[in-house]
């Protein structure tokens, strides 16, 4: 018979799932899954059953259900007499990174509504470090201020035909040298610093991108500086727009440390969950 641990993340209007069957060999990840609902009762049933079934598990295969997500308090019964077991949102964000990129130390920041930052060893503690409220919800509150846009995957494709100069203020408009103090032409020296009148709605677009992953990037940084970690992964939905890879790449090259952003990136949290049963 089957021996499976599913893990489930449960947002204000997501609710992820994922599960880790152990064999003699160690443990299989059973591809992850997410639905959306109105609420976190109904989206966790709805996960969990899309779940068992596209994956032919019945419940005497399962062996405990772990969650996290800011959701999860409202799960206050077992699921279909299953027991369940809270996970710090915390601990589950530093081992999903940590499994995902392979490392054994990392910082690990988790790219939502706003974002975590984590310290994770492997075997050793996993140290909230803070964070910034700087995430998905400040894009989609500016682009919908700025550009009347609610759709994350419509402001990314207009991102892409934008031009930065008619936006930020950066370092080659302050001095005509290749480098001021050591810092490179193209950086950023304040966000929205040099908005032009000509700014196109693709230019806004991708100045509001570039602010907040640059904003989440340098906060990671910053936290990697402070515990001597060059490594730094990151996790969560903003991760899949194309220009968080774009901007920490830029990133990686200033400051030479190592910006990561793992397959499965977007599901690191409740991969976490389930590896803590």
């Amino acid at each position: 018979m089957r021996n499976v641990v599913i893990g489930i993340d449960v947002g204000g209007s997501t609710t992820k799932i994922v599960g880790f069957e152990k064999t003699p060999e160690g443990s299989r990840l059973i591809a992850p899954q997410y639905v959306r609902a109105s609420d976190p009762l109904t989206s966790v049933y709805g996960a969990f059953g899309k779940f068992t079934a596209e994956n032919k598990l019945s419940l005497s295969e399962i062996s405990r259900v772990m969650m996290t997500g800011v959701g999860s308090a409202s799960i206050s019964s077992p699921i279909y007499s299953l027991p369940c077991e809270a996970v710090s949102e915390f601990d589950s964000i530093g081992l999903g990174g940590l499994y995902l990129s392979g490392l054994d130390e990392a910082i690990v920041a988790s790219l939502g509504t706003g974002t975590a930052v984590v310290h994770a060893k492997k075997g050793g503690a996993i140290t909230y470090l803070g964070g910034t409220g700087v995430g998905g919800g400040t894009l989609l509150g500016l682009s919908h201020l700025l550009l009347k846009m609610d759709s994350v995957e419509h402001i990314s494709d207009l991102a892409e035909e934008g031009d930065l100069g008619n936006v930020d203020l950066r370092i080659s408009d302050m001095s005509k040298s290749d480098r001021l103090h050591g810092m490179p032409a193209d950086m950023t020296a304040a966000n929205f610093g040099k908005i032009s009148d000509l700014a196109t709605k693709a230019d806004i677009s991708l100045g509001i991108l570039n602010m907040v992953f640059e904003t989440v990037g340098m906060v990671s940084l910053f936290a990697a500086k402070s515990r001597g970690v060059k490594d730094i992964v990151m996790t969560g939905n903003l991760t899949t727009i194309p220009y968080c890879k774009t901007a920490m790449e830029k990133l990686n090259q200033m400051f030479d440390v190592n910006f990561l952003i793992p397959d499965l990136a977007t599901y690191g949290t409740v991969i976490g969950t389930a590896l803590r049963g």
